[in-house]
């Protein structure tokens, strides 16, 4: 895991530009939250988010297309944009299930979920991602793991309990929104870590602009009866802007960046990136909405964070072991 594709990345490359790419993404993920947001007063969560994947599935096309026609094999970027290995049926099959998984049914939890719940419960609830996803790779065999990493991952669970359940009504709109978020999460570590071997033998942006297609064609067929009933003329300006940068930057290019630094850094090492999205979201949510930031949300906050701090601490103790 990690080892990335032959010839490209390798362990002793320096990855300062990836690290700066890694920061982009985390940045514009942590103020996404806040943007769909405010754009679902406009219009209802599911067209809204049916209409960004057809967005960026269609630029994700668009680009397969050129880099099929553009890349040059052998330079050490091209691999990113370029599938040189050939398509096996298992391959394609794997596609269609991530697709399913990891845009249909995560996007569908997700956007409900953010529409539910607040900006921040929502950025706090998949902050604990790289702890799970930690969890379920040594659960499944992939790594060993140390007693400080379980603890980590129990320490975010008690994070999340603060932000969700302290208070919580288990009727509620709010706390309905956060099981979405929850939901969307498993979502999530079952497509990075399904993805991982593909990413190893293709191109993150073939990979991960296959599955949107995948995933996209059921959401879109769902969603089409709302996204009939939408005033779309009387949508504002703003909006429709929101919809098609979210798309372009949220969908398109942060998941580019997340499967660059998967395929060159291994999945448990990127989600550790992925620690700065809840602080980034409070923040934006903070100014922009208004969200008060509360004392539980903010001991769920750092809860969160010194946990997923414990699971990298116990992954690098375990690996010295």
């Amino acid at each position: 895991m990690g080892k990335g594709v032959p010839g490209v990345f390798h362990r002793s490359t320096p990855v300062p530009f990836l690290d700066l790419l890694l920061a982009l993404m985390v940045l514009i993920w942590g103020a996404n939250f806040s943007v769909i947001k405010r754009a679902f007063d406009e219009v209802p969560p599911q067209p809204f988010n049916a209409l960004r994947l057809v967005i960026a599935s269609a630029v994700f096309l668009a680009a397969i297309a050129i880099a099929r026609r553009t890349a040059q094999r052998g330079s050490p970027i091209s691999t990113v944009f370029h599938t040189t290995h050939p398509l096996t049926r298992r391959d394609r099959i794997d596609l269609v299930w991530l697709g399913l998984v990891g845009h249909c049914g995560y996007q569908f939890f997700f956007v409900g979920g953010v529409a539910l719940s607040s900006a921040s419960n929502a950025a706090l609830i998949v902050g604990s991602t790289p702890a799970v996803l930690a969890v379920v790779s040594a659960v499944l065999g992939r790594e060993q793991i140390s007693r400080l990493h379980w603890i980590g991952a129990a320490v975010s669970a008690l994070g999340i309990y603060f932000v969700v359940g302290h208070g919580a009504s288990f009727g509620g709109a709010t706390f309905q929104g956060d099981i979405r978020v929850m939901c969307s999460v498993a979502c999530w570590v079952t497509f990075t870590l399904g993805a991982a071997s593909l990413i190893k033998r293709h191109s993150p942006l073939y990979v991960t602009g296959m599955t949107m297609v995948y995933g996209g064609i059921p959401y879109v067929v769902m969603a089409l009866p709302q996204i009939l009933r939408v005033p779309w003329l009387d949508v504002s300006a703003w909006t429709l802007t929101a919809l098609v940068l979210s798309a372009l930057l949220a969908l398109n290019l942060a998941y580019v960046i997340w499967y660059m630094g998967v395929q060159r850094l291994g999945p448990a090492r990127t989600s550790i990136y992925s620690n700065g999205v809840p602080v980034v979201a409070m923040a934006v949510a903070s100014v922009w909405l208004g969200e008060p930031l509360t004392w539980n949300k903010l001991i769920g906050a750092a809860a969160v964070l010194s946990g997923v701090l414990l699971t990298r601490l116990g992954r690098r103790l375990g690996k010295s072991a």
